[in-house]
């Protein structure tokens, strides 16, 4: 009889142990429930210290000057203590375009949220546009540094509340209109919040206006542009060791040639190019007339499969196969290649730009680095520009493949790199005005005014035809190039305005003065007009 009741007492004790286990289990995990709630609230770094100190002794952004010896970056300064306020509602964005212009655009959503008192969803990144790049937000900019230093301005979540989610009735699909105001966006934008919890923006680029808008939002779309877009650890790490390695051969140029097959077939700029290349160009160029701007044509998709095997035949249309149209408004247009090129809407060809670039007096030996992607034509219309500048280096040259193996198939990280080492080049010189050109543009001007030097494509292919028919001599050539270009150096001055005009005034990024015009800078006429320009003014 007592065994049997010993054996009951131990089997009450076991349980009673069980029970009291489970019950600190559940009491402990929900204390560390609540300190990761709290770590979040005064120190979203709370959890992830020792990240950061991975990311620390693993990656470097400055090197010893002997090159060989790497120095850990400064630790980062604790993020802003984050704004109190009432959100209206949630607004989701998917970005369309390339890099820049989907940068662009990231600034732009961000400062309208801040303006509406909105909860901002990690932008999407376009993967249907032409570059077909599957890249995430987080894939090239670092997520947490672009939520962490915005917080003291608007709060961003990596993705929509699960009930959001759930309720498609709730959420909103729209672009807004183009190169909108303040008050588009407080009169007809913030009311639908009334109504949905979620507004989606299936369009960003351009949305909102060059001019006109408060100084601090103006202000805020510079610091998400120069401070909170920071790439990827990866990316930077490469970047910064390519453009090291630039540093460590001397001082460079970075040559923004805009001679690529997606640029030439958009805009039907053919000049240069052989008939089988012209009739290749003109088989992805089935858009419709009205689309010109390059905004817009980075918004089309063309669902094109092009296979010429036999350049021997006399009629392409043997080698055609379907065209699928990502809109049925889409129709074949005839462009006039010349007529587009003598009103300087073309890009240089690479003959053109070896020409102009020894005009300016850069000398054989110059340092050039080619931003760009595939150049239409590859090394043979690449052989002029080379056998004039022998330096000419492009990352594939610098780097192993193995640098380079991640970002394959990933256009936009590609671009990442070559707007690195842009923004860092000793001389920056686009071809062609596109986004990526005025986003270095405005960044350079940003960093200091780096030397910059956009070209006067109009006036330069005149030049250029006269030249190549004997009509001017190479000295009245490049005396005339010169003193068309002592202008044409990126110096301090305010934006230009042209009212109800916005496609052809100034772009905000390609000169954000009110960011960086402190005092009379930009009041100032630049440079003296009885200067006489010299070939030290353009190296």
């Amino acid at each position: 009889m007592d065994a049997r009741s010993n054996g009951v007492q131990s089997k009450k004790s076991r349980l009673r142990v069980w029970f009291v286990r489970v019950c600190s289990s559940i009491v402990l995990y929900t204390c560390i429930v609540q300190l990761v709630a709290v770590g979040e609230l005064w120190h979203p770094r709370l959890l992830s210290t020792l990240s950061n100190r991975i990311t620390t002794i693993t990656y470097f952004s400055i090197l010893h000057p002997d090159q060989s010896i790497p120095l850990p970056a400064s630790p980062p300064p604790p993020p802003p203590p984050p704004r109190i306020y009432k959100s209206h509602g949630y607004l989701k964005v998917s970005c369309n375009g390339g890099l820049n212009q989907m940068r662009a655009a990231i600034c732009d959503m961000v400062a309208i949220a801040r303006l509406l008192n909105l909860t901002l969803v990690v932008p999407e990144l376009d993967k249907t546009s032409f570059w077909s790049d599957p890249s995430n937000f987080g894939d090239i900019f670092d997520v947490r540094h672009f939520l962490d230093s915005l917080r003291d301005e608007v709060k961003i979540i990596k993705r929509l509340p699960k009930r959001n989610r759930r309720v498609a009735a709730q959420v909103h699909v729209m672009a807004p209109v183009s190169w909108s105001n303040e008050t588009y966006y407080l009169e007809q934008i913030l009311p639908l919040f009334n109504k949905y919890n979620v507004i989606h923006f299936n369009k960003t680029d351009a949305r909102l206006a060059n001019n006109g808008l408060s100084l601090d939002l103006q202000k805020l779309r510079c610091r998400v542009n120069y401070q909170a877009l920071k790439f990827a650890p990866h990316i930077e790490a490469l970047g910064n060791k390519l453009v090291q390695i630039l540093k460590k051969r001397g001082s460079f140029v970075a040559l923004h040639l805009r001679y690529e097959m997606d640029m030439l077939a958009f805009s039907g700029c053919t000049h240069g190019c052989m008939d089988k290349e012209a009739e290749q160009l003109k088989l992805m160029s089935f858009l419709g007339s009205d689309v010109k701007d390059e905004n817009l044509r980075n918004e089309c998709m063309i669902l094109i499969s092009i296979q010429i095997t036999d350049w021997k035949s006399e009629d392409l249309s043997d080698f055609m196969v379907p065209i699928v149209y990502a809109y049925p408004w889409w129709r074949e247009k005839e462009i006039i290649s010349e007529e587009k090129r003598l009103q300087g809407l073309c890009p240089l060809t690479p003959e053109e730009a070896a020409l102009v670039l020894q005009a300016l007096g850069f000398q054989e030996d110059t340092q050039i680095y080619i931003a760009s992607g595939e150049i239409y034509g590859s090394n043979r219309r690449l052989a002029a520009l080379r056998a004039a500048f022998p330096g000419i280096v492009k990352k594939e040259m610098l780097l192993d493949p193995g640098d380079l193996q991640q970002f394959q198939n990933h256009s936009s990280q590609m671009a990442a790199l070559d707007f690195m080492v842009s923004v860092a080049s000793d001389v920056f010189i686009p071809t062609y005005d596109g986004n990526m050109a005025k986003l270095v543009e405005g960044h350079r001007r940003y960093l200091g005014f780096r030397k910059t030097i956009t070209l006067d494509r109009k006036l330069l292919v005149r030049l250029l035809d006269l030249h190549q028919n004997k009509t001017l001599s190479w000295e009245d050539f490049s005396a005339a190039v010169q003193l068309a270009h002592v202008k044409k150096v990126v110096h301090p001055g305010r934006r230009t305005f042209i009212l109800e005009k916005p496609k052809e005034e100034e772009y905000f990024y390609a000169n954000p003065h009110e960011c960086i015009c402190n005092g009379t800078i930009c009041d100032v006429p630049w440079p003296n007009n009885s200067r006489q320009p010299g070939v030290a003014k353009f190296q």
